[in-house]
């Protein structure tokens, strides 16, 4: 469990410095998911620092995997929002409210829980079509990816979010799959490409939900996506199981610490710059006001005098309108 909390840690950093280098990288010319983001990305040293934490995070999850049930480490990875509220709330300084502490202490109260409850890894292999379900759930990460990219903003984010955390799903998973790491075997079995393929899909459609579009709402969706299916997967094909007695703790725990996750999820999006002043005149609309004003002047000042035509010889002039300046 200790692994997962540090990979927790380091995913949850890793996330608040590559939000803001994605935000910072220079926008495409396409509307869908946008490949050449990741190497425009990659000029910011926000992104080498966080794909560095990412490395050391996978590590450390591959460990935990191998360790701990598959939900156990999934919830571990979602509790890594609440170490996303945290870092930005110093670095990115960006203000805990009394509700999002509370949900960080959830957070923690869930993955308490979990490590209370869960039992050791589970010994099940699963049948081999899981191995292939695997590596077409990873294709079926890009199709997604390239079909929800032209959407909307929001539905946008939503459906990359979802699709980046069934990518790192089929990781979780498939690391479980990988029984063997003999040469021969390792590269005749499809849960290795499934890992290699999932991964790399999850990280491209992340940083295309995280550059455009609701952070909060693609980070919801990322949380949800790598939690239920690996969990449920875990528990039905691959034998994991919790302390003797303690399911309906484990349940609760899990339960618990995704919706902690879930309220902080707008945490790892880059404060935005301050907006002008509503009661401040827009640029535009006061040149037009003045334009307006200008031609208004111009028009008072080239119309003739009418009156000066009417009046009978020797007539002295008009005294001027009451409340106006005689000498102009």
């Amino acid at each position: 469990m200790m692994c997962a909390l540090a990979s927790a840690v380091c995913y949850g950093t890793a996330s608040v410095l590559q939000a803001a280098a994605a935000r910072a990288a220079e926008p495409g010319t396409g509307s869908g998911v946008d490949a050449a983001l990741l190497l425009r990305a990659l000029r910011q040293w926000r992104y080498l620092v966080g794909l560095a934490l990412d490395g050391l995070g996978f590590v450390l999850q591959i460990l935990a995997l191998r360790s701990i049930p598959i939900y156990a480490v999934g919830a571990a990875l979602a509790a890594s929002l609440a170490v996303t509220a945290v870092v930005a709330s110093r670095v990115l300084r960006v203000r805990l409210s009394g509700r999002e502490w509370g949900a960080v202490g959830v957070v923690c109260a869930g993955l308490a829980m979990l490590g209370l409850a869960s039992g050791t890894e589970g010994s099940g292999t699963g049948p081999p079509a899981l191995r292939w379900s695997m590596l077409g759930i990873a294709l079926a990460v890009l199709v997604v990816g390239a079909l929800g990219g032209h959407l909307p903003d929001r539905p946008r984010a939503l459906v990359l979010g979802l699709g980046a955390g069934a990518g790192f799903g089929v990781v979780e998973v498939s690391v479980r799959l990988i029984d063997s790491l003999a040469v021969p075997a390792v590269f005749g079995n499809p849960a290795l490409y499934a890992l290699l393929l999932g991964g790399g899909a999850a990280f491209l459609l992340l940083t295309s939900a995280l550059q455009r579009g609701s952070v909060t709402v693609a980070t919801a969706g990322l949380v949800i996506g790598e939690t239920i299916g690996p969990a449920l997967v875990g528990v039905v094909w691959l034998g994991d199981r919790t302390r003797e007695g303690l399911e309906w703790l484990a349940i609760t725990g899990f339960v618990v610490a995704v919706a902690g996750a879930l309220a902080l999820a707008r945490f790892g999006e880059p404060p935005a710059g301050a907006s002008a002043p509503k009661d401040r005149e827009h640029p535009k609309d006061s040149g037009h006001a003045n334009d307006n004003r200008q031609a208004k002047d111009s028009r008072q000042a080239k119309a003739p005098d009418t009156r000066a035509a009417h009046r009978p010889a020797g007539e002295p002039p008009a005294p001027p309108p009451s409340g106006t300046n005689p000498s102009r």
